[in-house]
């Protein structure tokens, strides 16, 4: 005797249970891991100066830890409030480019996404993309998101009260962990020879200027290495590949095709 056929209006689970827990357990690694590095955080931002307010507010609303530190750390130089402010947002215009990536992957309510905007970031971005299928990635998305806003704003606080016991981040070495997270998460990048013409460029670039003009513009004259780079590669004849992507999220990899629900298929990248 043979079983029922399924019904063809009942469709398949995006996601199975073992994939499921597979996605919760690598973004929660994700969001966990990076999470705790807000401690560093709040012990840079209260050396820098800023209130135990003003520090918690930077991680709640702010949110991006890259540009956190690029403003606490021009403040802490002796920076003026507006080249930090200028470098801090230069370094989070990114997370706008990772937006319209995720736009058309999640397809999130209309109501939703004004919420769904404030955990547009490096590593969720990194979580959601490197999943196949649309569910797969809204789950990376928003366990990546809610577990490390949560613990990155818990540990901001932790490391803004306790700062004064710690005495100077410098002393410790917490300063260094921003800067180093963020190249942890650009290392991988850094593949092929234009990106590599890039990195140097801008290495070169924040050096050579690092000694002359005021905290937090070397940042933004490093900037100018993307487009220099781009038109001497133009200038030889080289061409990018079409389908490659670099990724937010610490590892580059190129990831195959894969065809939603609607029959649109896109590429992915972390």
């Amino acid at each position: 005797m043979t079983a029922p056929p399924i019904p063809a209006s009942l469709p398949a689970p995006d996601v199975p249970d073992a994939g499921r827990a597979a996605v919760v357990r690598d973004a929660l690694g994700v969001g966990i891991a990076v999470g705790l590095s807000g401690f560093a955080f709040g012990v840079t931002s209260a050396g820098a100066g800023l209130s135990l307010v003003q520090t918690c507010a930077l991680s709640l609303l702010v949110f991006t830890g890259a540009s956190q530190f690029a403003l606490v750390s021009a403040l802490g130089a002796g920076g003026s409030p507006f080249t930090a402010a200028a470098g801090a947002f230069f370094l989070g215009t990114r997370n706008a480019f990772y937006g319209l990536r995720l736009s058309q992957l999640l397809k999130l309510p209309r109501a939703v996404r004004p919420l769904a905007a404030q955990w547009v970031i490096d590593e969720t971005s990194a979580v959601a993309l490197a999943q196949r299928g649309r569910d797969a990635a809204r789950l990376g998305f928003t366990v990546t998101g809610a577990s490390l806003y949560v613990l990155w704003n818990l540990t901001t606080f932790a490391g803004a009260l306790g700062a004064s016991a710690l005495g100077d981040p410098n002393a410790w070495g917490l300063d260094a962990a921003g800067p180093a997270v963020f190249l942890a998460l650009l290392a991988p990048m850094v593949k092929g020879r234009t990106e590599r013409a890039v990195a140097a460029l801008a290495v070169l670039l924040a050096l050579v200027f690092l000694p002359v003009l005021p905290a937090g513009v070397p940042v933004l004259v490093s900037a100018l290495a993307a487009p220099l780079a781009l038109a001497a590669g133009r200038r030889r004849g080289e061409q990018p590949p079409a389908d490659a992507h670099d990724a937010p999220g610490g590892s580059a990899v190129q990831a195959p095709a894969s065809v939603h629900e609607e029959g649109t298929a896109h590429d992915q990248r972390i």
